[in-house]
């Protein structure tokens, strides 16, 4: 386990939307570089940078054209590498997003998989052996190549599958597991992370993780090896580089893949959409975070508390404040029910990431798809810097932006926040300085309920020799409590111990020691 872990704090970059600096309305390396100490000022000592590699941006990035050549709108692979040093001199360490289960369909893997004649990559993909045989139940494409084929597809049309094999194989042209193509493209893959880690990133966020094996079994029993053999690599030849899983399963990502971290995700009525998102069924919005949402802590606990217990040993779950497929919680939430969203996320175990933007309440937008985002789109417009010409993002001419900025006027922004000592802003940074100053509060920090009852607030827990406790609701909510903590370490509203009993006031947190 890389033990920088212990102690990060991440921040999500979406590349295209963060800071551009030559003018073309597009973010770029360089514009990263330039706010770094922006990064590292508000206590994020990580970065996670989505796709930036060569693509044709059918799906924002996700569809990779060539993983060993970054993508020109953001700048080379020497500026990429200019990103690492600079983030490294600051303290700040830096993955990338790695898309390991399909390739862009201009891939030159792929290109040359399209041939009728046999070739080093013919194995590459999955293919049928017939044009004119599909794939049951299956996205595929047929009649595009010279091919007599059909192949199978991992997400969009743009966007082949690549082969590592058929679990269980019901036609004579699935590759078993353990065949040689499915094994060079678990090889193939391994090369691109080395070629990455030896320029200086210091690990990855793997897009997908559980869609590589096909037909694979409930436990991804198989797509799971695969992930522990990528992991025996690291260990040996790279031990202080980080895998995060995007998987949402810790009792196969972390157990099984041995992934160092696994996202938790926002799955529908998973304990993680409970605390923020509890809307997507067009109901009632009862989200715990939410003062009027008359929301339930027993519900996240249910889900979250046995695979934390289950995976605590062997690696992190990763929870977020948002990311670049999620719904913004400021979608919903007010800046007060944010500062407690945050202030919980920042506080629990595992490793945090905050979605840039976020810390200053960045709206979800109603705008037009981009590059395959659809509905994610309205999370992903450039970042707020200032009220200047397009928020501080960019210089272009705002039919040039990669998306369009928020046009309120009480759009918010970093300048009008962060000299503000009441803003968001000032309670994420202020949070992650404390997580950064007691070791409790870290990835690894033991982590006890105090209090939770159902449909009852407040939420006490413990981390190790300190207590916290959330009130989310409008009225003054109380918890029997034994111990003997009462120096608040940080608040937001006010609480007290008496008789017993731990007062705390509306819309309120504390830390007490």
């Amino acid at each position: 386990m890389p033990g920088w872990l212990k102690n990060a704090v991440f921040y999500e970059i979406y590349p295209q939307s963060f800071n551009d600096t030559n003018g073309d309305g597009i973010g770029d390396f360089e514009g990263i570089i330039e706010k770094l100490d922006y990064i590292r000022d508000l206590g994020a000592n990580a970065l996670w940078i989505n796709p930036c590699f060569d693509s044709p941006f059918m799906d924002a990035g996700y569809d990779v054209r060539d993983y060993k050549k970054t993508a020109a709108r953001y700048g080379t692979n020497d500026d990429l590498i200019r990103l690492f040093e600079t983030a490294h001199q600051k303290g700040i360490r830096v993955l990338l997003d790695l898309v390991p289960g399909h390739t862009s369909d201009q891939h030159e893997w792929f290109l040359e998989s399209k041939k009728d004649e046999v070739n080093e990559y013919s194995g590459r993909y999955i293919w049928t052996s017939h044009a004119f045989e599909g794939i049951a139940g299956r996205p595929y494409i047929s009649g595009m190549s010279d091919r007599a084929g059909a192949y199978m597809l991992n997400f969009f049309a743009s966007q082949p599958a690549l082969n590592y094999g058929w679990l269980n194989r019901t036609e004579k042209w699935m590759s078993a597991v353990d065949s040689p193509e499915a094994i060079a493209t678990r090889e193939a893959m391994k090369d691109v992370m080395r070629f990455w880690l030896d320029a200086g990133c210091d690990g990855f966020r793997v897009d997908m993780a559980d869609s590589l094996v096909k037909n694979d079994d409930e436990n991804k029993s198989a797509t799971a090896a695969i992930w522990a053999n990528v992991r025996d690599m690291l260990d040996k030849e790279y031990p202080e580089a980080a895998l995060v899983s995007e998987w949402s399963n810790p009792y196969q990502a972390i157990n099984g893949g041995k992934f160092h971290m696994d996202f938790y995700l926002d799955h529908w009525n998973n304990g993680y959409n409970t605390l923020l998102r509890d809307y997507e069924t067009g109901g009632e919005d009862n989200s715990f975070f939410r003062s009027e949402g008359h929301g339930d802590i027993m519900r996240f606990l249910n889900d979250y508390l046995p695979k934390y217990n289950a995976t605590k040993d062997n690696g992190y779950i990763a929870m977020f404040t948002c990311n670049h497929d999620t719904p913004r919680p400021a979608r919903t939430l007010s800046a007060q029910e944010l500062k407690l969203a945050y202030a919980f996320i920042l506080t629990m175990p595992g490793v945090p990431f905050i979605y840039y933007g976020d810390e200053i309440g960045m709206r979800y937008l109603d705008v037009k798809t981009k590059e395959g985002g659809y509905q994610r789109t309205g999370s992903r417009t450039p970042m707020q810097w200032d009220h200047t010409r397009n928020m501080g993002f960019s210089a272009a001419e705002e039919n040039s932006l990669y998306l369009p900025v928020d046009h309120s006027s009480d759009a918010p922004a970093v300048s009008d926040q962060i000299n503000d000592p009441d803003s968001l802003y000032t309670l994420t940074k202020n949070i992650t300085a404390i997580r950064h100053a007691y070791p409790d509060l870290q990835a690894d920090g033991p982590f006890e309920v105090v209090y939770a009852e159902k449909e009852q607030l407040p939420f006490v827990y413990r981390r190790g020799s300190l207590v916290l406790a959330v009130n989310p609701s409008l009225e003054e909510k109380k918890a029997p409590v034994t111990f003997r903590e009462n120096e608040p370490v940080f608040t937001v509203g006010k609480a007290e111990i008496r008789d017993g009993q731990l007062i705390l006031s509306p819309q309120s947190f504390v830390i007490l020691k």
